[in-house]
Formats: C-alpha cells, sequence, structure tokens
C-alpha cells in the first residue's frame, strides 16, 4: 500500500500565502486551503491549533515579504521619502492583496495586526528613521512633521491605486514625490 503524503506546516503555510496573494485575506478558509493544498482540513489542525493562528502565520509571512520587497526595490531618487514612495506604491499596484492586508485592511488588522503600519514601514532596518535622518542631514528642522505629510502624499497615492485611480507612470510619480517633498519642505521652513 502507497503511503500518504504528509501535509507539512510549510506547504499549508505556502498555500495559505499563495491564496491571500491571489485572492486575497478574506478567502482563506481551512476549507479552501485544504483544497488548494490536496488535503483535508485535519492536517491544518494538526499543525496550526486553530484559524487564528494560521492567519497571524499568514499574516507575519506578508510582512517579511514587504520587508524583502522594499529591501531589493532599485533606489534611484535623492529626495528623502522618494525611494520610500516609489516601493510602497509599487508594492500597492504590484501585490494588491498583501498591501490590503497589511496596510489598508481594518477588520482583519483588529484580530490578526500585530504590527502598526509604522512599525511594518520602518522594519528592523530602520526604513522610516533613515529617511528622517536624510531629511535632518538635507537641512530639515522638522523632519517627523515632514514625514507625516510626505507620508499621507504617499499612502493616498497607494490606496489610489488599488482603485485604478493613480495611472502615472514611475517618472511622474517621481517627479511628484520630489515636487511634494520640497513643498512641504519650504512649508516646514517658514513655519
Amino acid at each position: 500500500m502507497a503511503r500518504k503524503e504528509m501535509i507539512t506546516i510549510d506547504r499549508i503555510l505556502d498555500t495559505a500565502f499563495a491564496m491571500t496573494r491571489e485572492e486575497g485575506f478574506a478567502n482563506v478558509t481551512a476549507r479552501k486551503v485544504a483544497a488548494k493544498a490536496g488535503c483535508s482540513t485535519q492536517p491544518i489542525f494538526r499543525v496550526y491549533k486553530n484559524m487564528e493562528e494560521l492567519w497571524d502565520a499568514v499574516y507575519e509571512r506578508a510582512t517579511a515579504y514587504f520587508l524583502d520587497y522594499y529591501s531589493l526595490y532599485p533606489r534611484t531618487g535623492k529626495t528623502p521619502f522618494s525611494n520610500l514612495g516609489m516601493a510602497y506604491i509599487a508594492f500597492a499596484r504590484e501585490e494588491r492583496h498583501l498591501f490590503e492586508l497589511l496596510f489598508v485592511s481594518g477588520d482583519q488588522g483588529s484580530k490578526h495586526k500585530t504590527k502598526s503600519m509604522y512599525e511594518i514601514l520602518n522594519g528592523d532596518a530602520g526604513n522610516v528613521v533613515y529617511e528622517i535622518n536624510l531629511a535632518r542631514v538635507a537641512g530639515c528642522p522638522d523632519p517627523g512633521d515632514l514625514f507625516m505629510k510626505m507620508w499621507i502624499f504617499i499612502h493616498g497615492a497607494a490606496c489610489m491605486s488599488l482603485t485604478g485611480d493613480y495611472d502615472l507612470t514611475d517618472q511622474q510619480t517621481m517627479q511628484l514625490l520630489e515636487h511634494s517633498y520640497y513643498a512641504f519642505y519650504n512649508e516646514t521652513m517658514r513655519g
């Protein structure tokens, strides 16, 4: 008699993560994961005590995926916050469902989210802190305030890409980020 294939924790998590990327986090149910993994729901609950544990693991995998994406994104801008903005907007465009899970979704966030938007964005490498320090070195008297203004702009542009209302090219996006930075910088200097 042929031995049955063991369904591993990695296979279950890989399946749930792939489903999140393709279909959205709301579609990650025990039955759907089992069907995609080619097993019953029993192996899922053998390695995870409940779906919340699996959802938490998917969330952590999505966070790590974003940080890897960000670290590998080409740095072409010289203006503070421009590279951060480009990577964030591109992630929203390319990984819609992961972006929604990490940065937009409030309903899953209350149950499964363990990190704030800032914590995810900053990561262990201090991505935001690095950009704030660039602005400080460039002479900005209040780089934290400048970051908040840029962040509202960056997050808004990224969210617009989810609805199809953002159709600027990368070159236009970079120009817009640079212009916004200098407009906010000048406002900070005046006031």
